[in-house]
């Protein structure tokens, strides 16, 4: 008597080959399965890529509309400025002038009331026939 029987070695051969071609199936729907899940995965990667791409250049758009809109601002601002800064030079000086203007108004002021007085007592002693000149007169 063999050790492994009669019947044996016919139906082991046969066994082996039917669960060798299902272990050949399993590993197809394994692998085919893996791979079916790698693409979906792929897939949900690109859309999600596409999305992030569309996300970046929509931010870049708006960074260079607002880049352009700074320079325009820093131009507008530097113009309005110098503008100012010239205003200011100009009140500064003109204070100056009028503040001047102002002394020598004063000046004339003084020296037309202090002419006019001398005047007036000329012309008092004219009229009190006086031949006596003020000492305002010959300087």
């Amino acid at each position: 008597m063999s050790v492994l029987g009669e019947g044996q070695p016919l139906s082991l051969p046969i066994n082996m080959a039917q669960q060798g071609a299902a272990l050949q199936i399993c590993n197809l729907e394994l692998v085919k399965g893996g791979i079916e899940h790698m693409k979906r995965k792929c897939s949900e990667l690109q859309q999600l890529i596409d999305e992030q791409e569309e996300e970046k250049a929509t931010l870049q758009r708006e960074i260079e509309k607002m880049s352009y809109k700074l320079t325009q601002l820093n131009d507008s601002l530097s113009r309005k400025v110098a503008a100012k800064r010239e205003y200011d030079r100009t009140i500064s000086e003109t204070e100056v002038a009028y503040s001047k203007i102002l002394e020598s108004s004063q000046v004339l002021l003084n020296m037309v009331q202090r002419e006019a007085s001398c005047l007036e007592h000329v012309m008092v002693k004219k009229i009190n026939a006086e031949d006596t000149f003020p000492s305002c007169m010959f300087r």
